[in-house]
């Protein structure tokens, strides 16, 4: 009875979990499902306001999708704007403003189709998913430029990585502004900043950089993975704040100096770099869940006849780390750390090298998955052999324990004391049969960060159905695989992938020695299923590797149980004296 109670209360905390982790999350990291009040909206909006943020970001709401693709057409068919053609980026600089506002990353697509388009990640002001950048000046003594004035652009002119562009306005007052935009064969767009006085007084000018953008375009920030705004100051990677605290504060001007700063998503991501001088970075929620990063230059003193130049990098683009571990070579201090590996980045950066190795060596990722699952495996062999030693060595002294349990059953701190006294005279470790597993654990959780954060995984296919393995397993048994039109529960979502791991993780537990508690020896049954429901929604790359690793484990097991015939045949007596003792209490309870 004790034991049917103990089983009953485990499947109960198991169902507990499942279905109380969506209200858990959504109650400690809410999200707003409906509008608030204007005058409060103001004051403390949110991130995302139509559903939740997902990993890619991007706009949510079918009706700000639709506005989005009407906006675009209206704005960039406008006169006045120059044409951005790169391998990386393509779009325009509008004249009005001089702002950078169309681009689009060539190399990433929207979604898996081939035919969805690149990724857009700047739209004009007033689209629903605005996002731009602006170079100005604030000017004391001089009339500066603004976000309405127009600029000169020579005839023809087209930025490419050949030929930059340089754009000009005159204040009528002796100030000729100029910027010269530059890009790279990236996401790099080098902006200098000049402003020549020819007045008959002394100017006053401090130059800057934005970022502005919409927090309806975010993707989801969580403890592990972070998205929103971020910079690097006095050479120290900051990831935050998120939106919700830059709502709350307002204004949030960052100590030291700014190395670089922006905004982030998982994939992408906007930042403003200075070059050869010293600038202020700040944040700042302006409403209407629109929010800008500055870059500010100290104010200088320009003399009649002399001129004042500022050069900043602005990278606007995807977050290859190739890509921004080049940049940061190249000057900008820590911009390879803007991929948000976390503490742990001194391991999960070798492991994902060396999938990015293996599969430039096969082409396909989820084979150079299943090949690192190969490789873990044969180094933690030998691990696993001295394990399993251990675990036989533990069965050989099972008759003397039981011995010293029977003899000591009304005192467990003697009966304790005399079990690690016999551990240690026979030379067994109880939990060296468990460091295999705890091995594969930073290995897991770096795989784990590397599918979620590195672009290089997004949508990579495998075989057959899986299109992204970046994304969760596309098929469910509920829906019967997609026939029935509706999409279950992210705990109910078990696919293909998930039922292999559940089946695999089953076969490698039935191939461990039969426990001696039998509410324990249930719990080892109930497990593979457990973990098949909180597996689901993972990375299909996850999932692969998982299983991988339980067949490799299940070869693994049947090869040293040869090496080891007293374990496996110590195994399966255990296995038949607990079938012979189930047979004697369901006769027993018949007679009853």
């Amino acid at each position: 009875m004790d034991n049917q109670r103990n089983i009953l209360l485990a499947v109960l905390l198991t169902a507990l979990v499942l279905f109380g982790w969506d209200y858990g999350v959504g109650y400690f990291y809410p999200q707003s499902k409906q509008a608030r009040p204007v005058a409060e909206q103001q004051q403390r909006e949110i991130a995302a306001s139509a559903g939740k943020p997902t990993r890619e970001g991007g706009l949510r709401d079918a009706a700000d999708i639709a506005l989005e693709r009407q906006d675009l057409k209206t704005a960039l068919a406008s006169p006045g704007r120059v044409p951005i053609a790169a391998p990386g980026l393509s779009g325009s600089i509008n004249l009005r403003g001089a702002l950078l506002d169309d681009l689009v990353l060539n190399r990433h697509r929207e979604t898996v189709e081939k035919d969805s388009g690149p990724v857009r990640i700047y739209s004009p002001a007033g689209t629903p998913a605005q996002e731009f950048a602006q170079f100005g000046w604030v000017g004391e003594g001089a009339d500066a430029p603004d976000a309405n004035t127009l600029w000169t652009a020579p005839a023809g002119a087209k930025l490419t990585p050949r030929t930059p562009v340089t754009l000009t306005w005159q204040n009528g007052k002796g100030q000729t502004f100029a910027l010269t935009f530059a890009i790279d064969e990236d996401y790099l767009i080098t902006v200098r900043q000049a402003v020549a006085n020819r007045g008959g007084g002394a100017v006053a000018v401090q130059p800057f950089g934005l970022i502005n953008r919409t927090s309806q375009t975010a993707s989801v920030d969580t403890w592990n993975v972070h998205a929103g705004p971020i910079g690097a100051f006095d050479g120290s990677v900051s990831f935050g704040p998120n939106y919700s605290d830059l709502v709350d504060d307002g204004v949030l001007a960052e100590p030291g100096k700014a190395d670089w700063v922006g905004f982030t998503d998982v994939y992408w991501m906007s930042a403003l770099a200075p070059v050869g001088a010293k600038a202020q970075g700040t944040f700042r929620s302006l409403g209407n869940s629109l929010f800008r990063a500055d870059l500010v230059y100290d104010k200088a003193i320009v003399q009649p006849g002399q001129q004042l130049a500022r050069t900043t990098k602005l990278f606007a683009g995807a977050k290859e780390h190739e890509v921004l571990d080049r940049y940061e070579d190249g000057g900008i201090a820590k911009f390879g750390l803007s991929i948000d590996w976390g503490w742990f980045r001194w391991f999960e950066k070798p492991i994902f090298w060396v999938l990015i190795s293996l599969f430039k060596l096969v082409g396909n990722f989820g084979v150079a998955i299943i090949l690192l699952t190969v490789i873990v495996r044969g180094i933690m062999f030998p691990v696993a052999q001295r394990g399993f030693a251990s675990m036989a060595a533990m069965r050989a002294v099972q008759p003397k324990m039981k011995a010293i349990q029977e003899r000591y059953k009304d005192d467990k701190q003697k009966q304790q004391q005399e079990i690690m006294k016999l551990y240690k005279d026979e030379g067994v470790n109880p939990l060296s049969g468990c460091l295999p597993m705890v091995l594969q654990i930073p290995v897991f959780f770096a795989l784990y960060k590397t599918l979620i954060l590195a672009i290089e995984m997004r949508h990579q296919p495998f075989v057959l159905w899986i299109k992204d393995l970046s994304a969760p397993d596309p098929l469910h048994l509920l829906n019967l695989f997609g026939l029935l039109p509706f999409t279950p529960p992210s705990f109910l979502a078990i696919g293909v992938l998930a039922l292999l791991l559940g089946i695999t993780m089953f076969l490698q537990f039935r191939l461990n020695p039969a426990q001696m508690d039998p509410v324990q020896q249930q719990m080892f049954m109930i497990m593979p299923w457990f973990m098949m429901f909180i597996m689901a929604p993972f990375a299909a790359g996850l999932l692969i590797y998982w299983i991988t690793s339980n067949i490799l484990t299940i070869a693994q097991q049947k090869y040293l149980y040869s090496r080891h015939p007293q374990l496996k045949a110590q195994a399966d007596k255990d296995e038949a004296d607990k079938r012979r003792a189930a047979e004697r209490d369901k006769s027993a309870k018949g007679k009853a």
